[in-house]
C-alpha cells in the first residue's frame, strides 16, 4: 500500500470507497436510518471528489493497493482541518487510515500548520484518540450522524 495525491482519474473508485465505508463501517453513526444515510452520502460522488482534487485550498490523498486500486481517501484543508479519512471495508484494519493520517500530518507540518482539527464520528473516535488526537469540546449532534466529536492534535515539536 502507498499514499499519493488523489487525481481526477481516481474519482469513481474513491467515491465507491467513501460510500462503502460510510454504509458498511459507520453503522453506529447512522443506524441504517435512510434519511441520515442519504444525507451523509449526498456529496460522496465522483464529481465531488474531482472538485476536492482540484481545490487549491485542500489536499486530497488516496491510499492505493499494489495494483493501484483505491482503498482509502483522505482530505484536509491547507489550514489543518481533516475533512475525510475513510477506508474500504475490504482493507479495514490494515493500516490504511493510519497511513492517511500520517501523510496528512506530514503535509500539514510542511505547510507550517501547528494543529490539526477534525470532527470524528463515534465509529472513529477511539482510532483518533489512539493517534494522539484529543477531545476539544463536548460531542455534538449533527444532521448527518448521531454524535460528532470535535478533536485536535498539536503538531508543534515538544519542548525539552
Amino acid at each position: 500500500m502507498r499514499v499519493r495525491p488523489g487525481t481526477e482519474a481516481d474519482a469513481e473508485q474513491a467515491a465507491l470507497v467513501l460510500r462503502r465505508s460510510i454504509t458498511e463501517l459507520c453503522l453506529r453513526d447512522h443506524g441504517n436510518d435512510p434519511a441520515l444515510l442519504a444525507s451523509w452520502l449526498a456529496n460522496k460522488t465522483p464529481e465531488k471528489f474531482r472538485e476536492w482534487v482540484r481545490a487549491e485550498d485542500s489536499l486530497c490523498l488516496v491510499a492505493v493497493a499494489g495494483d493501484d486500486t483505491v482503498i482509502g481517501v483522505g482530505l484536509m484543508s491547507k489550514v489543518g482541518e481533516i475533512r475525510l479519512n475513510y477506508v474500504s471495508p475490504d482493507a479495514r484494519f490494515q493500516g490504511v487510515s493510519t497511513a492517511l493520517i500520517g501523510a496528512l500530518e506530514v503535509a500539514a507540518a510542511e505547510l507550517g500548520v501547528p494543529r490539526l482539527n477534525l470532527n470524528s464520528t463515534t465509529t472513529a473516535h477511539a482510532f483518533y484518540l489512539a493517534r494522539g488526537f484529543q477531545d476539544v469540546g463536548q460531542p455534538q449532534t449533527d444532521r448527518l450522524k448521531d454524535n460528532i466529536y470535535p478533536m485536535a492534535k498539536s503538531l508543534a515539536a515538544e519542548e525539552t
